[in-house]
């Protein structure tokens, strides 16, 4: 029986959680699963190590990696050692350590001290980091890293150089809510408490990375979200190769919906989210949109812009139930099995 081939896109946890909802769906329908993760993070440990050594930023890739990480004993205590963080070790008595490469308030942003650069760093950022400068190719280095966890499936970059992101902000300074700002960089648009106008790449087309395309090409479903709609979801949409493979893709498409708007959503609906999809890639169109059937309040606003892109409305319990607006992987894959295991 030829595995049905899902490629999730997306970065952080938003991407973490749909690849955990969709490894719980294997066993009943035998699923093959690619990630194709954005490589826009310029915070924190990533951003550290894109500053300072250059290369993708690794943060997104590892939470992408661990969510796929096998169920063996030994794979998911090498799973707790790529989360494992570094904590600010306590300086000895009568040390003094200098600044590291970049200077200590680079190393700062992160956690890290003068006297302690490793500080504020996950482990998995770091060998991830050495095995793309051992191997040379981001790829191999992933599928390197995959393995050593037992990934039940692949994780690619949207492209192999790693992108700037950039939007046009109204309100960016709360004193001036006319007045439109450039925030470059993908956490001070992350952080925005502004309106985003409009979204952009640094390099404004940059290559899209083969595999990634392959997969998209030969997929039978292409999901979007949840995640950070402007800095982990549209980035995909803006590269011109993948972009081109996701409209002429024979996949079907699903959006899962976010559950709650994030600082950088602030003040866009869901169904703003929905037409934000076909603002940035006219050409796309889509078949399910999965929303929580509590969290989407009207339902026939959602209905309409689902229908705007060919979509149906699908509804839901999909967040946990503690009352905290995160999908519960369990209720995720739940409801995508029906989806996912649909006759074509």
């Amino acid at each position: 029986m030829i595995p049905t081939r899902v490629v999730a896109f997306g970065g952080g946890h938003g991407l973490s959680a749909s690849l955990r909802a969709l490894r719980r769906c294997v066993p009943e329908l035998d699923l093959d699963i690619t990630a194709v993760v954005t490589v826009g993070d310029d915070g924190g440990s990533s951003g550290r190590l894109r500053a300072e050594r250059g290369g993708l930023p690794p943060g997104d890739l590892r939470q992408a990696l661990v969510a796929l990480a096998g169920d063996h004993p030994a794979t998911r205590r090498s799973a707790a050692l790529f989360q494992h963080r570094f904590p600010a070790a306590a300086r000895p008595a009568g040390v003094t350590v200098g600044p590291p490469p970049g200077g200590a308030a680079l190393a700062a942003g992160a956690g890290a001290t003068a006297a302690d650069p490793l500080a504020g760093h996950a482990v998995g950022n770091l060998l991830l980091h050495g095995l793309m400068e051992l191997l040379g190719d981001p790829v191999a280095a992933l599928d390197h890293a995959g393995a050593m966890l037992g990934a039940v499936g692949r994780v690619l970059p949207m492209s192999c150089q790693p992108v700037g992101i950039e939007a046009r902000v109204r309100g960016a300074d709360p004193d001036h809510p006319d007045e439109v700002r450039v925030l470059r960089g993908q956490h001070q648009v992350a952080v925005t408490t502004g309106r985003v106008e409009s979204l952009r790449l640094t390099p404004a087309a940059p290559a899209a990375c083969a595999e990634a395309v392959a997969a998209v090409r030969a997929a039978d479903w292409l999901i979007f979200g949840p995640g950070s709609w402007y800095t982990s979801v549209l980035p995909h949409l803006l590269v011109p190769g993948l972009a081109d493979a996701i409209v002429s893709s024979p996949a079907r498409r699903l959006v899962t919906l976010n559950l709650v708007a994030e600082k950088e959503t602030l003040g866009l609906s869901l169904p703003d989210h929905l037409d934000t999809l076909g603002r940035y890639l006219p050409e796309l169109k889509v078949d399910m949109v999965l929303a929580d059937s509590t969290a989407v309040g009207d339902p026939e606003a959602v209905e309409r812009a689902a229908e705007s892109l060919g979509a149906r409305l699908v509804l839901a319990p999909v967040a946990v139930t503690d009352g905290t607006p995160r999908h519960d992987p369990a209720a995720l894959g739940a409801a995508l099995v029906p989806v996912l295991g649909a006759d074509r």
